[in-house]
């Protein structure tokens, strides 16, 4: 695989404007970890909206310049909207979206932020985020369907579509938008009972349109952040070191997708590979489940970072 050249940057601030959990009264107790207030012009009243679903603001900088993107747009037509009031943040230093997964919890909020942002502004998926129909098949009779994304639909709300399958860089190679992740572990099989139709077909959906972005911090390594890690969080760790050449990882964090009946059995071989990378931070979020954020606070206490609504986590 040929390999992508990542700019390294000084700083990395990942601002999630959604998580599926929020604790006002939480300060952190970290130098890495600044959490939202629930304080408005010195009044009790800010709140920040946790649901399932992850939307996050990613800011590099290096030197002076500071750089924005924005990851996701959360689950309800409104929530990410709202915490981005609350949070103070000001939609117009968005310079790129960038878009993990076709799925509602991911592509929900999108509508109603795309109203505050550039007109034009590129929004980076993978060609599969348009896949539709997509269903979780609990039998022959039953199945429940996922809400569509519409390429119309997001050419009409003002995003300049850009589809590719291969890593691409993003912010003039400050970020890269890590594309199709290959599945190379014995472990992690992907959805069971997702499925999609094509030409009139049943197909298992491998759900290879989510990704992850990647930044590559100035003497630390790798900071990756995940949509839901559906090929795999640690296929994804994999790929990312393949694809710039840095073996080091300095945080991984998102959602791993180890909730469920289905996947607690690999949610041991996760932590192990995980222990194996040695990252400095590991912040499990969304759809990781309570199960698996346990076993990796239990199990990598010194790595472990909790995340939540409104939380910036800052790598210098």
């Amino acid at each position: 695989m040929e390999r992508v050249r990542l700019e390294q940057v000084d700083k990395v601030e990942i601002l999630t404007l959604q998580d599926n959990y929020i604790d006002l009264l939480d300060s952190g107790g970290s130098p890495v970890i600044a959490r939202a207030m629930p304080v408005k012009d010195m009044r009790i009243g800010n709140s920040i909206v946790a649901e399932h679903g992850f939307s996050a603001l990613v800011t590099v900088t290096s030197g002076a310049l500071s750089r924005t993107m924005l990851f996701d747009f959360g689950f309800s037509e409104w929530g990410v909207g709202h915490n981005m009031d609350a949070l103070g943040v000001d939609p117009g230093t968005i310079e790129v979206c960038a878009l993990s997964h076709g799925h509602m919890d991911h592509f929900g909020g999108m509508f109603q932020v795309a109203k505050n942002l550039k007109k034009g502004i590129s929004l980076v998926l993978h060609p599969a985020a348009f896949r539709q129909p997509r269903y979780i098949k609990l039998s022959e009779d039953l199945r429940i369907y996922f809400p569509e994304l519409n390429r119309e639909d997001v050419e009409k709300a003002g995003f300049e579509i850009i589809e590719t399958k291969e890593p691409k860089p993003l912010l003039d190679g400050q970020v890269l938008f890590l594309g199709e992740v290959p599945r190379k572990t014995d472990f992690e099989k992907g959805l069971p009972y997702g499925f999609y139709e094509e030409d009139g077909k049943e197909l298992w959906d491998a759900i290879e349109d989510d990704t992850a972005l990647v930044i590559n911090l100035k003497s630390k390594g790798l900071v990756i952040l995940t949509g839901c890690a559906h090929s795999g969080v640690i296929n994804t760790v994999y790929h990312a070191k393949e694809v710039t050449g840095v073996n080091k990882v300095h945080a991984v964090m998102g959602g791993f997708h180890l909730s469920g009946p289905q996947f607690e059995p690999i949610i041991q071989p996760t932590i192990d590979a995980m222990k194996e990378i040695g990252p400095d931070y590991v912040i499990p979020t969304h759809c990781t489940g309570r199960p698996a954020t346990l076993a990796m606070e239990q199990q990598m206490s010194a790595e472990f970072l909790l995340n939540m609504s409104g939380t910036k986590m800052t790598f210098a």
